[in-house]
């Protein structure tokens, strides 16, 4: 197994503090205990994307692409959390990259309570009713040669995120009306792109930012899978690289919030065997414990200093009830030397 990972440094936490609007809304109760909101990575990436210059001097928009829903996938039980059809957005590659395609899995959060997951499904965190019916696509989806010259003419899809387990889950609630089919939605998305022509392709790259990123990693041996030998495919994790790690207060935030989707969302059966065989479900759910196992090349891409998890994992208020970590995660020129001590060790564990 071949894994290459990059953790950016110190100056892409600067750039973070400098450069991006407040988002402090996303650590409200509701947020914060649920994280069904967008993680603040994706938040970060999107607002870069998108043009702002006005005038004549403006960009130009992006490439606005409509939703599919996926017409075939009720019959699988392949639902959002309300029932709705599942859905993505494709734009046909053409040229060189005719055969070749992207797959992008949304992030955005994940729901670990009843309460959570039935506030989400009112989201287009939960359901494809309240899905833009277009999505711009930037960045690595860019149909821009100058802007993304790897993969301007590829197919490429962004795969809605509507189930908040990482396209892991399988399950139901039904005094709620909920439905945890994340994995589902996967292989309904999947099967419906083979039949649309990705089971031709000759290189194929899985790739997912945030929540995204993390089932890039859940699922890069599965779509390997999909095609034969004779096809080149590589999987891609931006900014999913989520650490089982002790907070500021010597509990453990995020491993408490997987715990609560790993058992009510029924993740467990679909986690690699090779992980569970010797590790609780909830551990398996970490990146950290199931990357020595991923055949499929496997490219790694995480700030040293995230700023999400030490926002929202590390360091959140329910951790840090005094505030002494405020200033810190706000600026890190205002952090104490015990306080850098501790974000050089998160960082020594990233690598």
């Amino acid at each position: 197994m071949k894994v290459m990972v990059v953790v950016m440094a110190m100056v892409l936490w600067i750039l973070f503090f400098f450069t991006t609007p407040s988002y402090s809304y996303l650590y409200s109760r509701e947020g914060l205990h649920g994280f069904e909101d967008l993680n603040l990575t994706e938040l970060v990436y999107s607002s870069r994307m998108l043009p702002t210059s006005t005038g004549s001097n403006a960009l130009p928009p992006p490439l606005m692409i409509p939703l599919t829903l996926i017409q075939g996938a009720a019959a699988k039980g392949a639902v959002c959390l309300d029932g709705t059809l599942p859905g993505y957005h494709l734009h046909p590659g053409y040229g060189s990259g005719a055969n070749s395609w992207l797959i992008q899995l949304e992030g955005g959060g994940w729901c670990n309570s009843i309460r959570n997951c039935v506030y989400r499904k009112t989201t287009r965190r939960g359901s494809s009713t309240y899905m833009e019916k277009k999505l711009p696509f930037t960045g690595i989806l860019s149909s821009k040669a100058e802007e993304n010259p790897d993969f301007f003419n590829w197919n490429r899809v962004k795969l809605r995120y509507c189930d908040g387990a990482s396209f892991s889950g399988d399950g139901q609630h039904e005094a709620s009306k909920l439905n945890f089919r994340g994995q589902r939605i996967w292989l309904a998305g999947m099967e419906d792109l083979m039949s649309k022509g990705m089971s031709r392709a000759t290189e194929a790259l899985l790739s997912g930012c945030s929540a995204g990123g993390l089932a890039s990693i859940l699922h890069c041996d599965e779509f390997r899978e999909l095609f034969p030998a004779t096809t080149k495919v590589k999987c891609l994790s931006d900014a999913g690289f989520f650490l089982d790690a002790i907070d500021v207060s010597g509990g453990r935030t995020l491993r408490n919030m997987f715990e609560g989707v790993v058992r009510l969302q029924g993740v467990q059966k679909n986690l690699p065997q090779i992980c569970t065989n010797h590790m609780d479900p909830t551990s398996c759910f970490f990146p950290q414990n199931l990357i020595a196992s991923v055949k499929t090349p496997l490219f790694l891409l995480n700030a040293a200093y995230d700023a999400w998890q030490l926002q929202a994992s590390l360091a959140p208020p329910s951790a840090d009830p005094h505030g002494s970590w405020h200033d810190c995660k706000s600026n890190h020129a205002h952090c104490s030397a015990s306080q850098i001590q501790y974000l050089q060790g998160i960082k020594c564990s990233m690598l």
